[in-house]
């Protein structure tokens, strides 16, 4: 298992990034509000032009193969994210969250996938260094899932069924409010956790099911641990601000399920044949940007009738009723 950079390149990226998640929440986003489009836009071309200063850092450094791998794996990730922004908009409906603590829980939210995805692209490298037969298999498990959303399209949202909440739920104390915006709440001498802790777990979970889609998919485009990673961190650093920025049109955009499918299974067909024929990563690039593009321009001008976000039901969170004290 290689990498183009040293320990110390990767110990100074993950530094850089934790210092602007700091400037963030610390910064930027110290008191909670509701963010709208043009505070989102703003920073969605502050994450995207830091992306791809990055990757042309890459491209002249490290030379061009490296830097197609990285901004093709960063398309694919962004555009995978776009049903990771369906999702949120569903798990926000489903516990009712106040709009001025979105920013809260999708900041803890992805700190925490930058540690899982760290852990799954490691396992992933040191598998393919290991055994090459594995290639074949996050192939064919890329078609399937490509097939799967290519047929039906739609995303669903069952925190109820999620065996991860469901524990969180039994073994923490909760109340039924979601007092000063915090995680937790102290009442009668003890700290209970408030509905925006479950909505934090159930993101964290919903994410790890995303990762076990992505990673193999960039693993199609680079072996490098470096890329694959550092084009994951880029692409989810963004997905804070797109949420923001396309939540309230993001039914429109009804055929772009159809295209992530395909997406897939291209990829996967390409992990597949990978010894048999070697596509050049430029023209994977311009495919996977093709597909994105015609799948967008699909659903704004032949939108389907009736397209919309779905009504999810709301649960019943039973708890005491404390007075609020200083949160976390």
């Amino acid at each position: 298992m290689t990498s183009v950079e040293s320990p110390w390149f990767w110990g100074g990226f993950i530094g850089v990034v934790l210092m602007l998640l700091a400037l963030d929440l610390g910064v930027f986003h110290r008191r909670a509000h509701s963010v709208g489009p043009r505070e989102a836009m703003l920073w969605s071309l502050v994450w995207v032009t830091l992306s791809l200063s990055f990757g042309t850092w890459i491209y002249l450094h490290l030379g061009s193969q490296k830097g197609l791998e990285f901004f093709t794996g960063y398309l694919i990730e962004y555009a995978l994210s776009v049903d990771n922004v369906f999702v949120f908009v569903l798990i926000f409906s489903y516990f009712a969250v106040p709009r001025q603590l979105h920013h809260r829980v999708l900041f803890w939210g992805i700190l925490g996938a930058l540690v899982m995805r760290a852990a799954f692209i490691l396992i992933g490298a040191a598998l393919l260094h290991a055994f090459h037969w594995v290639i074949y298999v996050f192939g064919a498990f890329l078609i399937y899932t490509g097939i799967k959303i290519f047929r039906h399209g739609d995303t669903k949202v069952e925190p109820d069924r999620n065996p991860v909440v469901r524990f969180f739920r039994r073994v923490v104390p909760m109340v039924a409010h979601y007092g000063g915006g915090g995680f937790f709440v102290r009442h009668g001498g003890r700290w209970l956790a408030t509905p925006l802790a479950v909505v934090l777990v159930t993101v964290e979970t919903t994410d790890v099911v995303f990762a076990i889609d992505s990673i193999p998919a960039i693993f199609a485009i680079t072996a490098d641990p470096f890329i694959v990673y550092t084009s994951n961190v880029c692409a989810i650093l963004g997905l804070r601000s797109m949420y923001f920025l396309i939540a309230a049109v993001v039914n429109r955009f009804a055929y772009l399920s159809t295209g992530l499918g395909v997406v897939l299974m291209f990829v996967g067909v390409k992990m597949v044949l990978s010894d048999i024929c070697k596509i050049p990563i430029f023209i994977s690039l311009g495919v996977v940007a093709a597909i994105l593009v015609a799948s967008v321009a699909a659903s704004l001008l032949w939108p389907p009738r009736g397209t919309q976000v779905p009504p999810v039901p709301r649960p019943t969170l039973a708890g005491p009723e404390p007075g609020i004290e200083p949160d976390i």
